[in-house]
Formats: structure tokens, sequence, C-alpha cells
């Protein structure tokens, strides 16, 4: 077999020296593993990526079977979660702020389904498009704090119990304030945001909007939905388990945050 000349998607010297602890489950040199853990990794990037089937992915790569298996340990111990968290306090405090928010951004895409994820879709009548729904919520910057996938029939405001529980889980009960659209109306998601000591704020259109209005902290979780359209593997719901298509949105974020260089240290 050629040598392989590497492609985009394959993560440097520097990167893996500060991923490979998070996703080691057992040593490296553990008798079982037939396979460098730096190469699977490589391969569950170029999947999501390119967004190609786990049967396709090149053939200088390891095999398909084994990266599923690796991948699945890591996505049930939610591997790139927790390498997320870390990354994201290390590109706040670079970019001056406290390593954990005091406000987030709440919102939901549509992502249309296929045979593979047919009996989770649902149908979202406002974006007429039958699919799953990706429920997120995103700090100030855009970096993603929590995921909950539905079916897309699912409505906005259900889900904030659940986005609230998780944020403040993993931001140590720091988060104060979710903003949101008009899909979260109602005294209901008031009142599961205020369980969480979230006040939840309702960023309302203009009256009598005709066009595309730039509204205030909206339109950082509409760019957060633009960095994860760049993988084409988050472009559809391809995915039998809604764990799986969660853990994608984590993984996307952990590539953009390691392709911005945040875990580097920096010159004093």
């Amino acid at each position: 077999m050629a040598q392989r000349s590497g492609y985009p998607s394959d993560v440097t010297d520097e990167e893996w020296a500060f991923v490979a602890p998070y996703l080691a489950l057992v040593r490296e040199d553990a008798p079982q593993r037939q396979h460098a853990l730096r190469a699977v990794f490589n391969a569950v990037r170029y999947l999501v990526k390119t967004g190609c089937g786990w049967r396709y992915l090149p053939h200088d790569l390891p095999p398909w079977e084994a990266v599923y298996q690796q991948w699945a340990r890591w996505r049930d111990n939610r591997c790139f979660e927790h390498l997320l968290a870390d990354l994201r306090e290390l590109a706040r405090l670079l970019a001056g702020r406290e390593a954990e928010p005091t406000a987030v951004i709440l919102d939901a895409r549509t992502i249309q389904s296929t045979p593979e994820s047919g009996a989770r879709a649902g149908y979202d009548g406002a974006k007429r498009r039958k699919g799953s729904k990706v429920h997120v919520a995103v700090d100030t910057l855009g970096h993603l704090l929590a995921a909950v996938v539905t079916p897309a029939n699912a409505p906005d405001r259900g889900q904030v119990a659940a986005l609230c529980e998780r944020v403040q889980q993993v931001t140590g009960q720091r988060v104060q304030v979710a903003y949101a659209d008009q899909g979260y109306t109602g005294e209901d998601a008031e009142y599961a945001a205020a369980m969480h000591d979230i006040d939840l704020q309702v960023i309302a259109k203009p009256e009598g909007q005709t066009g595309f209005v730039l509204l205030p902290r909206r339109w950082v979780v509409e760019r957060s939905f633009g960095w994860a359209a760049r993988f084409r593997r988050l472009a559809r719901d391809y995915e039998r388990l809604a764990l799986t298509m969660q853990q994608f949105h984590f993984l996307a974020f952990v590539a953009l945050l390691l392709a911005k260089g945040v875990f580097l240290p920096t010159s004093p």
C-alpha cells in the first residue's frame, strides 16, 4: 500500500499531544489495540468533515469497522464533550473572558432526515422539512455548551429545561441569563429556565420586519450553525442514534477550536 500523503483533516503533532489524553480510554500499547489511536481519530474527523459513509473511508485509513468501534466507545463516554469543555475554557481565557460564561444563547436547527434516521424523524411545519431538530446552547463567543437532538416536530420551548440543566452542569452553575428567539416564549419555558436559576430573555423581531434583520445576541448562534454546516456529515441526519448526531456536533466544534490553536502556549 502506498504511503499516505495526509488529509487536510489530519491532526497535527501539537493537536494530538493535547487531544490524546482525552481519547486514550486504554493504554496506547494495550495488547488488544491493532491500529494507532491517532489514525483512528483522523478517520473519524475525515468522516465528519467530508460526510462520507463509514464503509467509504479511504483504504489508507484504518478499517471502517475498527474506526466505528472506537468511535462508539468515544461517543458513549462523551469524550469529545469533555474535550470541548476544556478547549472552550482556553478559548475564552485567550479572548480575555472568564473561563465560564454567565450568558448563553438558545436556538435550534432542523436537519433533513434520511432512511437511517427516519424512525426518529418528525415534521417541522415552520421549516417544511421532515427530520431531526438539534437544540443547542452556545456562549456569547459561539462555542457549543449543550446539544439535544429530538424529532423535528418537538417544540423549541420544550427543550429549555434539558439545555439549562446541562449548561449549569458544565459551567458549575455560572450561567445567569439565556437569550432566545420567539420560539421560546411562554410561561412554561420561562419557568423551566428559572428552575435552573437562569433568566430567559426572548429577543423579538422588530415590528413590521419584512426582510432579514441582524438581532442582538441572536446572530451569535446563527454563526455557530454556519460553522457546523462546514461539516458535511452534519448537513443531513444520517445517524440511527440521536447520541451519535449530538456527539458529532461536539467533535465538529472540537475541530474548529483545535484549528484556532487555542491550546498552544502563548508568548509572555
